[in-house]
This record gives structure tokens, C-alpha cells and sequence, in this order.
């Protein structure tokens, strides 16, 4: 119904943030994420919205990019995922690193949000992966070079490196990021790729 607002910042909360669009202010239920990467109050702000319409409530939730907001679409049509669930999981991953933790089955990544169990991140990647692409984001960028998603761990001394942070506890999502961001890779062996994807995680 609302397909965005644009307007400046009234007020802010961990959940919520008021937008004054020419004098009126819009009630937006956002992520903590998105309230972490909000302008200060009295600057401009154009948020992309979901209208939710219920019997008792009227709701927008509110997005910095498209790409949220897709996500999120996406994400509320999971039988035991509501819009609170939602935007718990855009709380603890940006859009990008939930489609990945999704794509790649990473249920640790996935129950890090506040009320999403295994059973519930089981049914997220079940519902979702063949509706999710590594073409879209920056997990596309990533692998553009290649035709195959495997390019996010394509040697073996990166599978190595990515292996041994899984055995340490890390998921398989930032433990993929990790080895991904480490500079001058093609150099390395596994345990310098290691010990440099730690420091990344620290």
C-alpha cells in the first residue's frame, strides 16, 4: 500500500523510528540493524515499507534498501516466521548474509536470531533456498567471475582454512566471509589463511 517514505528523522528506538513526512509522522517498526545505520535525528531518511493490515493493527516495517525489504518479504512467508521474527533475523545479519546463511544450510548463522530455533531455521533454509540466488547482492558480486557458487570456497587451502573455523565453532556463513576477506589469499596456505581469517573475526 505504502511503498516507501521519505522524509527526516523525528525520533528513534531500537525498534521504531519516527519519520515527519510534511508534518505528519509515520510510526515505522524497523531492525536493529537498520536502527544502527539510521541518520540523526533532523536529517533526511527514505525508508522502503511493508504495510501489514490486521483486524486490531495497522503496521509499517521499515527498510534502508530494497534488498531488506525483499528479504524480508520473503522471509514472513515461512509457516512460524512473523514480521517480529523477521526483523530479529535482519537484526543479527544484513540481507546479504541472511540469503547466504540461507543458501548454504548454515543453521548457527540462522538460529542466532532472538526466537528462531533449529527447528524454525530448519524450515527457513527448507521453504527458501530454492527461492534465494547467489546472483543476487553481494554474494553475486562475489562469485561474478564464475559460473558456480563453489568460487566462495573454490581451493583447497581456502576449504581448509574454512573447515577449521567450522571445528572451532564458527558458522559456516562468517567462516566463509572470514576467508573470503582475507587480502593477498593466493599466496597463502591454509594455516596462514587461518590465522589471517581469525583476526577477522576478532
Amino acid at each position: 500500500m505504502i511503498a516507501f517514505v521519505s522524509g527526516t528523522v523525528e525520533e528513534i528506538a531500537m525498534d521504531n523510528v519516527v519519520v515527519d513526512v510534511g508534518g505528519v509522522g509515520f510510526n515505522v517498526k524497523i531492525s536493529a540493524g537498520t536502527a544502527g545505520r539510521l541518520p540523526g535525528i533532523g536529517e533526511p531518511v527514505k525508508l522502503y515499507t511493508y504495510t501489514s493490515v490486521r483486524e486490531d493493527a495497522f503496521w509499517l516495517y521499515g527498510f534502508l534498501s530494497r534488498a531488506d525489504l525483499e528479504i524480508f518479504k520473503k522471509l514472513i512467508t515461512v509457516s512460524g516466521i512473523g514480521p517480529k521474527g523477521a526483523l530479529g533475523l535482519l537484526s543479527v545479519m544484513d540481507a546479504d548474509s541472511l540469503r547466504f546463511a540461507i543458501l548454504s544450510g548454515d543453521l548457527k548463522a540462522l538460529s542466532q536470531a532472538p526466537g528462531i530455533g533449529k527447528r524454525t531455521a530448519e524450515r527457513l533454509i527448507l521453504d527458501l533456498k530454492d527461492k534465494l540466488s547467489y546472483d543476487d547482492g553481494m554474494i553475486g558480486r562475489e562469485i561474478a567471475e564464475t559460473a558456480s557458487p563453489s568460487a566462495l570456497a573454490d581451493t583447497p587451502q581456502k576449504q581448509e582454512a574454512v573447515a577449521a573455523l567450522v571445528s572451532l565453532g564458527y558458522g559456516q556463513t562468517e567462516s566463509l566471509q572470514a576467508v573470503n576477506a582475507v587480502e593477498q589469499i593466493e599466496t597463502l596456505d591454509s594455516g596462514a589463511i587461518l590465522k589471517a581469517a581469525l583476526k577477522k573475526l576478532f
